[in-house]
């Protein structure tokens, strides 16, 4: 896949047709191509401006883009930055393992004792690379929580068309990210959610996060865990597999007791958008919560811009 000289970014710098940009757009939580959560990751991001780079993210119309560019502290490997098509993320997780990936397979990067370190918004975040299992796990910040109140609560509920499980309670979870936390009392309920988008944006607006995540107990083998992820705030009504908003809900388990230090599951994310991603969530022994999944690139190319 390449776009040609056709497209023309302003403030991208060289607008010569015959000056390329590595691209590559990678599946991130899956093994299969086309069934996980697509990153575009342009590679030589050099000379872009900020708006250049969210009019390339708008073009790609993906959940996100991420630009790679030289590291701004001295013992990182490189600085990422991370676009939705309506805003910049300070982090986020899929574009984070699956702009490593890129990197990994390109040769850009190579990891020190199977350890990347991350230049992103949200400071530095340390990646592990299993080389062995194809697979990468991601550290992602420590969480803060703002529990809603009861007049919030009841808002969410009428934004989302569905009642929220009281026995946790919905939080206001904040990763380098903040997004909203609550469980559904089971997955059919999750997966039948429609929510009202308008006022779904109205209420994420209002207190600040840049989307809603639910989840609720699995009815898979292979899974624990059902998650949907929804951000029509920054242009994406649902996020096929989200990295950042399942470890806001990990953080959220492990904060009131019900995964423990040592802990370990797999969420399973985006049937409601034909995808089948599996998110594999672990609690360290410091309480860092690592988050982790197979990727697959399914384009390589040039952007021409």
């Amino acid at each position: 896949m390449t776009a040609r000289g056709d497209v023309r970014v302003p403030g991208a710098g060289p607008t010569d047709p015959a000056t390329p940009r590595a691209y590559s757009v990678v599946d991130v939580f899956s093994a299969v191509p086309t069934r996980g959560n697509p990153v575009a990751v342009v590679l030589d991001a050099d000379g872009l401006t900020s708006d250049a780079m969210a009019q390339i993210a708008r073009w790609t119309n993906l959940s996100e883009t991420t630009f790679v560019l030289p590291p701004v502290t001295p013992d990182a490997d490189y600085r990422l930055r991370i676009f939705t098509p309506g805003a910049e993320l300070p982090f986020a997780g899929h574009p984070t393992l699956g702009s490593l990936h890129a990197l990994l397979e390109t040769g850009r990067v190579r990891p020190r004792d199977g350890r990347v370190v991350q230049d992103c918004g949200a400071g530095r975040i340390r990646i592990e690379v299993d080389a062995a299992r194809a697979m990468a796990r991601v550290a992602i910040p420590s969480a803060t929580m703002s529990p809603l109140s009861a007049a919030e609560v009841a808002a969410l509920e009428a934004a989302l068309g569905v009642a929220l499980d009281p026995s946790v309670p919905p939080t206001v979870v904040d990763v380098g990210i903040r997004w909203t936390v609550a469980r559904i009392a089971d997955d059919a309920a999750l997966l039948a959610v429609q929510p009202d988008w308008s006022r779904l944006v109205t209420e994420d607006r209002a207190r600040g996060v840049v989307g809603t995540t639910l989840f609720a107990p699995s009815g898979t083998a292979d899974a624990q865990v059902e998650v949907r992820t929804f951000a029509p705030a920054d242009g994406v009504n649902e996020d096929p597999v989200c990295g950042s908003g399942n470890g806001s809900v990990a953080a959220l388990l492990h904060h009131l007791g019900t995964v423990p230090t040592g802990g370990r599951y797999v969420a399973r994310q985006g049937q409601c958008v034909g995808r089948d991603g599996r998110v594999t969530l672990e609690i360290d022994a410091t309480g860092t919560i690592w988050v982790g999944g197979a990727c697959v690139t399914t384009v390589v190319g040039t952007l021409r811009l």
